[in-house]
């Protein structure tokens, strides 16, 4: 037979995880709380709202599905003992919901929750150091025994432990996901390092010209520069080295000065031109001229 005091680790054991010892997910995690919680904490229902992402839309989970509901639209209406727990971090001792108090209180949730009922409520927040995550609520009918204020500690400590799992579930999705980064991170480095060694060598390029050559392939079409690099290592794509596919000259490098420094142009520009211009004092036309310039420039 289980002693309450077995029951009660074993409830503690399940939410770390159990056995494995990797963190359970929020919606896993919450679902495991409020399944156990009824049975352990001597309440008919027993619902959890926690919000660890604030870019997240809440995680719900109720032992019910009325008590879920209610969880539901306590956040729809902004009402409710844990609407209220979560946004001040403190507990609400047991209230009796069919009390005047009660239905001033919470003008729609109090009517909903007699209606599914529920007469008793409580809630303990789901707190780190930081700020309150979410909310335990209780919710009791006139068959439930009076809450004990052994069975609030208990009620407390389960919604602090579930705070800390949520907070380390968290921070390992958010280190499996930067680990995915940095390592998606590192290969696409590494190919387009191998595919600027293939260009170089298969057209007689620098690295830096492999590297625009490369570049200026998926810029002209729209790719992502690994995934043409991939294509060239694999085979799948030749490039010509012929003219440059980057808009920089061939054989400059990012600063835009070519391997020797300087640039040397020659050219002749030779001009004839028939200029026809009016005598002086007359309307008419004078003798035509001829200006033919011959112009060699070096740079």
């Amino acid at each position: 037979m289980t002693t309450p005091a077995q029951q009660i680790a074993d409830v503690f054991v399940e939410l770390s995880g159990g056995s494995a010892g990797t963190p359970l997910e929020a919606p896993e995690l919450l679902t495991t709380l409020v399944r156990c919680g009824p049975e352990l904490l001597g309440v008919r229902a027993v619902s959890a709202v926690a919000v660890v992402d604030a870019r997240a839309e809440p995680q719900i989970a109720g032992s019910e599905d009325s008590a879920q509901l209610l969880k539901r639209e306590g956040l729809k209406w902004s009402e409710g003992p844990g609407t209220e727990t979560r946004r001040s971090g403190h507990a609400l001792p047991c209230i009796d919901l069919d009390s005047p108090a009660a239905r001033r209180r919470w003008p729609r949730y109090t009517p909903r929750a007699l209606e599914l009922g529920y007469t008793r409520t409580a809630a303990f927040p789901l707190r780190t150091r930081e700020q309150p995550l979410g909310a335990l609520v209780l919710l009791g009918s006139p068959a439930d025994a009076p809450m004990s204020e052994e069975t609030a500690a208990l009620a407390q400590s389960l919604a602090d432990f579930t705070a800390l799992a949520l907070i380390r579930g968290h921070e390992l999705q958010e280190s499996r996901t930067l680990t995915g980064q940095l390592e998606h991170a590192l290969v696409s480095r590494v190919i387009i390092e191998q595919a600027k060694g293939v260009l170089a060598n298969s057209c007689g390029l620098s690295m830096n010209g492999a590297f625009g050559l490369l570049r200026g392939h998926a810029r002209a079409h729209r790719r992502l520069l690994a995934d043409v690099a991939r294509d060239v290592v694999e085979g799948r794509l030749r490039l010509d080295g012929d003219g440059p596919a980057d808009p920089r000259p061939p054989g400059t490098d990012r600063e835009g000065s070519s391997p020797t420094g300087t640039f040397r142009l020659t050219g002749t520009l030779s001009i004839t031109t028939d200029i026809t211009a009016p005598a002086p004092g007359r309307g008419t036309a004078g003798p035509p001229g001829r200006l033919t310039p011959s112009t060699s420039t070096h740079v």
